[in-house]
């Protein structure tokens, strides 16, 4: 009887170790689109996110002064538009996004803040931006001219 629970015991705490995790932060449904759950690329149904302008210029400032700019998308596609992650080119740049899903036809915004401490000369800084869309990376950009501080 003892064999037995702890048989029974070591069997449990193989399958709870072997539980598939989520990721942190990101719902399984928005890694996946149910448009391709299996493995066929139907891009007829998939999210498709379209920005209205997809680069900034932010014209001439001087360094260590810092630019946002918020990028309108629309999920211009047929299924749910998931954002799993964005990232810029360099610590300088940072991105927001939204976290909750975003319905066909509805509108999103990602914030990007550029800070041009350090900078100096013509400034081209983008921001990668990952979806369940196809394609699935998406880039927005953020460019201009930094001068150097009077000392």
């Amino acid at each position: 009887m003892k064999k037995i629970i702890i048989a029974l015991v070591a069997i449990s705490l193989v399958l709870v170790a072997c539980e598939q995790k989520k990721p942190i932060g990101v719902d399984a449904s928005s890694v996946y689109n149910s448009a391709t759950e299996n493995g066929d690329r139907d891009t007829l149904n998939l999210p498709k996110m379209t920005f209205a302008t997809d680069s900034f210029k932010f014209g001439t400032i001087t360094e260590g002064e810092k630019v946002a700019h918020g990028f309108e998308f629309t999920n211009t596609g047929k299924s749910y538009l998931n954002i799993i992650s964005a990232s810029g080119s360099c610590g300088c740049t940072v991105p927001e996004w939204p976290k909750k899903p975003i319905a066909p036809g509805e509108k999103g915004i990602i914030n990007v803040t550029f800070n041009s401490a350090g900078k100096n000369g013509h400034q081209t800084k983008d921001v990668t931006i990952h979806t369940n869309c196809e394609p699935t990376t998406n880039r927005v950009f953020v460019v201009g001219d930094v001068i150097s501080k009077v000392k």
